[in-house]
């Protein structure tokens, strides 16, 4: 296993911790913070990842689901309730903006809950696992990081980072 792949895991365990306490958190700015401090790491480690060996074309690696709907919600929940009204933010990144004379709504908790499913489902297969079974885990994300949540990370953190600099120039 490579040092990246390594650091991904450690990464990935992190940015699940720090969602999961979002609710604990002191203050909106905190959660803010730390999640501007976890999304790009994640997105660079994500953006190098080479699992070990090569799947034969015949498998199609997938992340068995672990999170369970209730805490998915009660993720999003919390995160909606820390942000309240800078939770809703207007997205250009959605393929339906490209029928639409309207923004298009998103939400910050629902952004992270969604790249939060990804990662607990993965860091849920690869806890305790063998070798192998990690590098398919390895192969998956990577998968999904380029066909899903790559492009959700991204769009969340233009919002969190207007509100980090916005709530820093009205302090």
């Amino acid at each position: 296993m490579t040092p990246n792949s390594l650091a991904f895991i450690a990464l990935s365990n992190e940015f699940c911790q720090a969602v999961e306490s979002a609710s604990s958190m002191a203050s909106a700015t905190d959660f803010v913070e730390e999640m501007l401090r976890l999304l790009p790491r994640l997105y660079v480690t994500a953006s190098d990842l080479k699992p070990d060996a090569l799947l034969s074309p015949d498998d199609s690696p997938f992340l068995e689901s672990f999170l369970e709907e209730d805490l998915y919600e009660q993720v999003r929940d919390s995160i909606e309730t820390l942000l309240g009204s800078d939770d809703v933010y207007l997205e250009v990144f959605e393929e339906d903006m490209r029928y639409s004379d309207t923004p298009i709504r998103a939400t910050v908790s629902e952004n992270i809950a969604d790249i939060f499913q990804v990662l607990y489902n993965f860091v849920s297969t690869v806890r305790d696992a063998h070798p192998d079974v990690v590098n398919e885990a390895l192969h998956a994300v990577s998968d999904e990081f380029a066909s899903y949540w790559s492009q959700r990370l991204v769009n969340v953190m233009r919002p969190l980072n207007q509100l980090r600099y916005t709530s820093a120039d009205t302090e």
